[in-house]
């Protein structure tokens, strides 16, 4: 439908204040590129100076970046990111902040605001660069999402979790009182570019962390997926995805591409979240509220691969995925290196968590549970006993393998 005016026939009744109505409709479109982009801190490569900049950009005018960076990367890579704007003649100013669950909150918008205002930024040809994992780039999204309305900004994903998950969908936000991402916006990026060189640097913890987002997709939509991670998971791990051997570069690359096509396909016709029964909400039934309690003892991806756990269990209860399908998902993640129980996941937690989940799916569960591996299905009749006694059977088996 095109954007259009429309007024209400005028009613003017001499018995009553003259009554009209104005109804504005506008669509505005959408349209970023999410690009695989090697080598992005080689002063030869334009991509990273010139992304987001747009056709109608002048070019004789020397361009300016304003940069928001995690700290540990900055730690890391901060000067060849200094030196490779130096070196194309951008005029930079680099923003450092310490991104984590703790100081995802109002008061890092505020500094990114303020550093802004001091650096002075052209919104309309000048984008905002961000360069960080999953919780940075929520922050500096969040803050371009509000700077003078809205200002461009392109997602540079630094962790493996960005590269699949955080990096390339429309969503901001920061932490707020106990509850993670309740203040935030939509706002995709005018680009995300995907360079899985940054990743090498990360901990195996936080690459395990990455994966459990991959076998969320591999669990509900893309049984292919799955078995790659059930083939290579310990290779992708070992090699960190660089592709140290033959079959792990093919591997690495096959496993990104079909996670990112499978989050993206999901993503794309439900950016704003109107349809609020989303394949990708698997795994954040429970693990926002565990996550949180847990805080600092799981990360992300931890918390999400417990409740998928969980919900594995409560579909097996229900017949809805077989005795071996349940033990494959289980050590499956188990060879990524991943908890599938937290002591923290107590029936109170629990109540709460489905309590809040619903809430905020518009007074409706709209939980996903796997329905054998690679589909899943919706429910909406779930309760706490049915959540405790699943809780209690994945304890029992948690126990009994020493995943506990």
């Amino acid at each position: 439908m095109h954007n259009q005016l429309v007024a209400s026939p005028f009613e003017d009744d001499i018995e009553r204040p003259p009554s009209v109505t104005w109804t504005v409709q506008c669509h505005k479109p959408v349209r970023y590129d999410v690009v695989v982009m090697p080598n992005l801190l080689d002063p030869a490569n334009p991509a990273l100076a010139e992304a987001g900049t747009g056709a109608g950009t002048d070019k004789s005018a020397a361009p300016r970046r304003f940069v928001v960076v995690d700290a540990n990367v900055d730690s890391i890579y901060g000067d060849k990111l200094r030196a490779y704007f130096t070196q194309r003649g951008v005029v930079h100013h680099v923003c450092v902040l310490r991104a984590c669950e703790s100081t995802k909150n109002l008061d890092s918008v505020r500094r990114i605001f303020g550093e802004l205002d001091a650096f002075g930024i052209d919104r309309r040809r000048e984008p905002i660069i961000a360069v960080g994992g999953g919780v940075l780039l929520d922050m500096v999204g969040l803050a371009s999402s509000l700077y003078r309305r809205k200002t461009p900004y392109v997602r540079v994903p630094t962790t493996l979790i960005g590269l699949v998950d955080a990096g390339i969908g429309a969503k901001t936000g920061v932490n707020f009182g106990e509850h993670k991402n309740r203040v935030g916006t939509y706002e995709p990026p005018v680009a995300a570019l995907l360079d899985r060189s940054f990743i090498v640097t990360q901990s195996s913890r936080e690459l395990s962390n990455g994966l459990a987002e991959i076998l969320k997709i591999g669990l509900v939509k893309d049984s292919g997926l799955f078995d790659l991670l059930e083939t290579y998971g310990t290779r992708l791990l070992d090699e960190r995805l660089q592709g140290l051997t033959p079959a792990g570069e093919s591997a690495a690359r096959e496993v990104l591409r079909r996670a990112v096509q499978g989050m993206l396909e999901e993503l794309q016709p439900n950016l704003w979240e109107q349809e609020l029964e989303r394949l990708v909400d698997y795994g954040h039934s429970f693990s926002p509220s565990l996550e949180m309690a847990a805080l600092p003892g799981l990360l992300h991806g931890e918390a999400v691969t417990v409740d998928m756990a969980l919900t594995t269990l409560i579909s097996f209860k229900r017949g809805l995925v077989t005795a071996a399908e349940r033990d494959r998902v289980l050590a499956v993640m188990r060879e990524l290196r991943l908890p599938i129980w937290h002591p923290a996941c107590r029936p109170d937690l629990l109540g709460r968590a489905l309590a809040e989940t619903t809430r905020h799916r518009d007074g409706l569960q709209r939980l996903p549970l796997p329905s054998g591996i690679g589909s899943a299905k919706f429910v909406n009749d779930l309760g706490l006993d049915e959540v405790t006694d699943a809780a209690n059977a994945l304890a029992g088996y948690a126990e009994r393998v020493g995943a506990r």
